[in-house]
């Protein structure tokens, strides 16, 4: 079996079943062996279940389950069936041919590990699912530099939101290396960056979310108006920048994730 590092060995081995990269399902496929060793590295050590997302032609799961993962990889191209069935036979993989938005990740072993190269167009919407579940121990990704940059980003940036806020309320995140396009095949017009989220155990503030989506959902307002304009009391948003020490004409991407907790609290405490 070929390693399917290079991008000669893809294209045989995709030529020969009659298939193609899609771009419908975000398929770049990853040929450099030693950023695949430096991802298998960055995920260890295997301390629960490991699950992959978009494993395209197995050569990162092929890799976890040989550095002695217990791996489970939901892929959702039928077309790949044959192809995942060659390059992954003989090892101990769970094959699951479906929708990862619709996998029940609430139901995964608790410590349970994420390790992927995931589509681009479901990379958000999915680690934010993942954080939310409280059943990952770790979470190791790739993703647009882009992406990877808004889920590091620090007050004050110009990547710095919502995703943000979500990883750092939920997890420790690194961003720990970047990829350039031509460690893919076919290679995406975008550089790639491998983030690492180690979970902690908090649960989830429904309270606190519904409030940052209201400071950001209007980036070029002030924080008071963002608020305002949300439905929270006008009276009451100024009390609570007041007894925090924040000047009124502040704007939420200058607020950290404690500004935010204690503003929230206040927000919502009865008088």
């Amino acid at each position: 079996m070929p390693k399917l590092t290079s991008p000669k060995e893809v294209r045989e081995l995709l030529q020969r079943h009659g298939l193609f990269a899609d771009k419908r399902f975000g398929q770049n496929f990853l040929v450099s062996e030693s950023h695949l060793t430096r991802i298998v590295e960055a995920a260890k050590p295997f301390t629960g279940p490991v699950y992959e997302v978009g494993p395209g032609l197995g050569v990162l799961t092929r890799a976890l389950a040989e550095a002695g993962a217990e791996v489970t990889a939901i892929e959702k191209d039928e077309r790949l069936r044959p192809v995942l069935e060659e390059t992954l036979k003989g090892l101990p993989v769970h094959l699951i041919f479906g929708d990862a938005l619709a996998y029940p990740w609430e139901e995964v072993p608790p410590g349970s590990l994420l390790v992927a190269n995931l589509p681009y167009h479901i990379a958000t919407p999915l680690v934010t699912r993942l954080l939310q579940t409280g059943r990952f121990a770790r979470l190791v990704f790739l993703v647009q530099k882009e992406v990877a940059e808004r889920m590091v980003a620090q007050p004050g940036t110009p990547q710095y939101g919502l995703l943000s806020l979500r990883v750092a309320y939920h997890a420790q995140a690194e961003k720990l290396f970047d990829l350039p396009p031509g460690a893919f095949f076919p290679p995406p017009k975008v550089v790639s960056s491998l983030v690492r989220l180690t979970p902690r155990k908090v649960p989830d503030d429904p309270a606190l979310f519904q409030l940052l989506e209201a400071a950001f959902s209007k980036r070029r307002k002030t924080l008071k108006n963002a608020l305002t304009a949300a439905g929270y009391p006008k009276e009451k948003v100024e009390e609570a920048l007041k007894r925090l020490g924040l000047p009124l004409d502040i704007r939420g991407e200058a607020l950290e994730l404690s500004h935010f907790q204690k503003l929230k609290d206040l927000l919502y405490t009865r008088v």
